[in-house]
């Protein structure tokens, strides 16, 4: 045995990451079987062994946590992380958080990070399948919840919230203040709750008996920017809404400031209701009118989840209620059109 070899020079001469080649020789089944191909024949040939020693260390619980969101600036995630954190803690655990920056490839690479770390467990609030990674903790049964998001054909403990009521809720309110035809800017079609939302707006429409043109859905993905982009197209409508539904906190920011430059009045002019109840939403002027969960209490809930499976238990998953909070952003009434500003 070489000495001086390492398990970066494995890695190097594998084609793998560092991660990758430390699961395959510590026997972790969460690799392909051509890394593990790739990996051993590049140890044999460079006459690499694992150190015995440090591998029974790493054996042992890490008594951390890896928990992946899926954007650090969004206050949203910023309150599911600090809920799962204290949950931890309280159970003398720490965790190691991370940002996929609404990124599959982004997750792939904490993913390999938490794997490498010997992290006990995995909180995700999940981009997509990415490139296999999340598949391979599934199958090697590395204690995985999934929080706000879910992936399709995964078997994984979830925490999310009640979309279907949320978005009834927020559709209702409208309806009931007269809106007909109301704008909707939803999230992502790739991202579980993209989809969810939307299935349940174009049902709460349907139950409502409000207009369903086609031209007032919109889609973003869950960044300010996009909401703005979503928020000129709708308003440039020749028969424009009278009421805004962003689906996400910061869409409904890019939107909000897209009214206001249009010279439009939120509240009078306009109706408006977001998603999610950020701490200054009711700070503003006029306040926003929000469909609210507690982002907390998913990530304490989540973590509580987590922490069960690691002890060995099982876990169901759960799901939290969602309420509207009536703020005087939609208190506007619909005349005959909305305002139309459409050339600004």
């Amino acid at each position: 045995m070489d000495a001086t070899v390492t398990l970066k020079d494995v890695a190097a001469r594998a084609g793998v990451s560092v991660g990758t080649a430390s699961r395959v020789l510590s026997g972790h089944s969460a690799t392909s079987p051509a890394a593990r191909e790739r990996v051993r024949a590049a140890a044999t040939e460079l006459g690499y062994r694992m150190n015995a020693r440090a591998q029974a260390l790493r054996s042992a619980r890490s008594h951390a946590v890896g928990l992946l969101v899926s954007d650090v600036r969004n206050p949203f995630f910023a309150d599911i992380a600090h809920g799962a954190e204290q949950t931890a803690l309280a159970s003398s655990y720490v965790t190691l958080l991370a940002n996929a920056n609404e990124d599959t490839a982004q997750q792939d690479t904490y993913l390999d990070v938490f794997l490498t770390q010997r992290v006990d467990g995995i909180i995700i609030a999940p981009q997509g399948e990415g490139r296999g990674d999340l598949r391979a903790l599934e199958q090697a049964r590395v204690p995985l919840v999934f929080v706000d998001r879910t992936v399709d054909g995964f078997d994984v403990p979830s925490v999310t919230a009640d979309n279907a009521q949320g978005v009834e809720l927020a559709v209702a309110h409208l309806a009931e203040q007269g809106h007909t035809r109301i704008g909707y800017i939803g999230g992502p079609p790739s991202v579980s709750t993209g989809r969810a939302r939307l299935s349940a707006f174009l049902e709460s429409i349907a139950r409502h008996e409000l207009d369903d043109d086609p031209a007032l859905i919109t889609a973003g993905d869950f960044r300010r920017a996009s909401g703005g982009t979503a928020a000129a197209k709708l308003l440039a409508n020749h028969r424009p809404p009278t009421a805004l539904l962003a689906a996400d906190s910061l869409m409904a920011v890019g939107a909000v400031a897209e009214v206001r430059r249009r010279g439009l009045r939120i509240g009078e002019d306009l109706a408006l209701v977001a998603f999610d109840d950020i701490e200054w939403f009711g700070e503003l002027d006029p306040p926003l009118t929000v469909v609210a969960h507690d982002a907390r209490a998913l990530g304490a809930t989540a973590m509580r989840l987590l922490l069960d499976v690691i002890n060995g238990g099982t876990a169901e998953s759960v799901v939290l209620p969602m309420r509207l909070i009536p703020r005087r952003s939609s208190s506007a009434r619909p005349t005959h059109t909305a305002a139309v500003h459409p050339s600004v």
